[in-house]
């Protein structure tokens, strides 16, 4: 406790200082002409509603087209938003277009209707780290107009989750749980969230009362009366009943929170199948890597930690870790990272965050989130923000709408990076990614800067000659890049983000 408490401390006195000076964002500015970002695959199960916002950037109006859409699929031509049902297995290559006043574009794009879903990292926003149990259906409404409103939808940011604190009493059709006071018509709430192309998720768990001191998933009676009794499995499980209503309401995401145990999950996986909605399945906290065969088999991620702070290093052994403890000990997941099944470090400590009715600024220094962020996209962890959305400066904004370094997380080939070894303070991993490249980041774990080149150690894994080399962060091939001359400066806890093309 007592390093957690000098952690705090310094991290505060840090932030004060760079407060005063605003940070560098080494994010190039958005160009006019579009540029059609995100994934270059979508996975959707047979029946269920496609819903695919196609991210861009550029200066609007753009129009959308789509060749060789699907007759059963239509797409507006001037939000991007494609919708409808497919119903027979297979792969559908298409193409995404976008074109504005200053031209156009266009991307290769491939749609799986299989048994698979979230084919590639989720990408969105979750409640918790900013508003706490105080969240309100208002609240969720304007982060929804946040995220189209900042731009952050045009980089493929979809998810907003509302976490624990929305839960009121059984009723209803199905008897599932109800919004509280603070949630008088989540039906509207979630037809709000899709009609600005984004999804909707919610919050649950197995037990009888939530981690706030919310109703949960079971009680001790068939009647679904809440006694708000503690952390504890009830004798009458509603996991049916509640998979229906969020159906039934339109949602698209589902956090379930407890320490995971395998039989809980497959309940709740099997409910959320047969409601013929995709539901994307994620699982919190503290996941076993003896379960994770398991988890593979019935989520679409699962939490490997316990919960995030906004420190550094140090957290405080108990219960919150820091971005470096998560981060630097995810190795031994790795071989469970694959489409449609991720690995979940937890959420992202950039921006405003509180956890409560009131936020303040990340603690981690502005090279410390760019380490945050390129460690999350080379683990090709999902991308959840927890910061206020309604609070984005340009700093945070020039983090989260890096498309190169995004590129990196939704890669379809869907590999984890690893540690490759070191030089000195400097920590490399690699990632292998579809299109036959390289990602290759360097991590000066120390506290001073480090002027380094890239020894063998960093290359273990890439073979063939290097034909070119690209800083993601700033976007910019390095000229006369030499193996093992060309030097890289590193600042404490900061970051080298770079792109190899081999010719093998």
């Amino acid at each position: 406790m007592k390093r957690y408490l000098l952690s705090l401390i310094s991290s505060f006195l840090l932030t004060t200082i760079f407060a005063q000076v605003p940070p560098v964002s080494l994010t190039p500015p958005a160009q006019p002409v579009p540029r059609i970002n995100g994934p270059g695959v979508f996975g959707v199960r047979p029946g269920s509603p496609v819903i695919y916002n196609i991210p861009a950037t550029g200066t609007r109006p753009i129009k959308f087209e789509v060749e060789n859409l699907p007759k059963e699929l239509t797409v507006d031509a001037s939000t991007g938003i494609i919708t409808g049902t497919l119903k027979t297995r297979g792969e559908y290559a298409v193409t995404l277009k976008a074109t504005n006043q200053f031209g156009s574009t266009q991307k290769k794009f491939r749609i799986i209707v299989g048994d698979r879903i979230a084919l590639t990292p989720p990408m969105g926003w979750s409640s918790w780290n900013a508003f706490g149990e105080t969240i309100t259906q208002e609240k969720i409404e304007n982060t929804a107009r946040a995220m189209v409103k900042s731009g952050l939808s045009q980089h493929g940011f979809t998810y907003i989750n509302m976490d624990d604190g929305w839960q009121g009493k059984r009723a209803g059709k199905y008897m599932g749980l109800q919004g509280n006071e603070k949630f008088p018509n989540m039906g509207a709430l979630v037809d709000t969230i899709h009609k600005l192309g984004l999804k909707a998720g919610i919050y649950s768990t197995p037990w009888e009362t939530s981690y706030a001191k919310f109703p949960g998933g079971s009680a001790e009676t068939a009647s679904g009366e809440w006694k708000k009794i503690g952390n504890k499995f009830g004798a009458v499980s509603f996991t049916k009943n509640d998979a229906m209503q969020w159906a039934a309401w339109g949602m698209d995401y589902l956090k379930y929170d407890w320490s995971i145990d395998v039989p809980h999950v497959e309940e709740m996986s099997k409910a959320l199948h047969a409601t013929k909605r995709d539901i994307v399945f994620s699982l919190s906290n503290s996941g076993k890597i003896a379960d994770v065969d398991a988890y593979a088999k019935l989520a679409e991620s699962w939490r490997t930690t316990g919960d995030i702070y906004d420190a550094w290093q140090d957290g405080d052994a108990f219960w919150h870790f820091s971005v470096s403890e998560i981060g630097f000990s995810q190795d031994k997941w790795a071989p469970y990272a694959a489409p449609g099944h991720w690995n979940d470090p937890d959420m992202l400590v950039v921006g405003q965050l509180g956890w409560g009715p009131t936020v303040k600024p990340t603690r981690l220094t502005p090279d410390e989130q760019y380490s945050h962020i390129t460690l999350w996209c080379m683990l090709s962890a999902p991308l959840i923000l927890g910061c206020d959305l309604d609070k984005l400066d340009n700093f945070t904004l020039g983090l989260l709408t890096n498309d190169e370094v995004l590129d990196i997380n939704q890669d379809e080939l869907g590999k984890q990076a690893t540690r490759t070894g070191s030089n000195g303070a400097i920590d490399f991993f690699v990632k292998q990614l579809a299109d036959g490249t390289y990602a290759l980041a360097a991590f000066n774990r120390g506290d001073t800067a480090k002027t380094i080149t890239l020894n063998k150690a960093g290359f273990s894994g890439i073979t063939g000659r290097i034909t070119r080399v690209r800083d993601l962060w700033r976007q910019q091939d390095i000229a006369a890049f030499s193996t093992f001359r060309t030097p890289f400066t590193i600042p404490p806890h900061g970051v080298t983000l770079l792109k190899l093309w081999v010719n093998k």
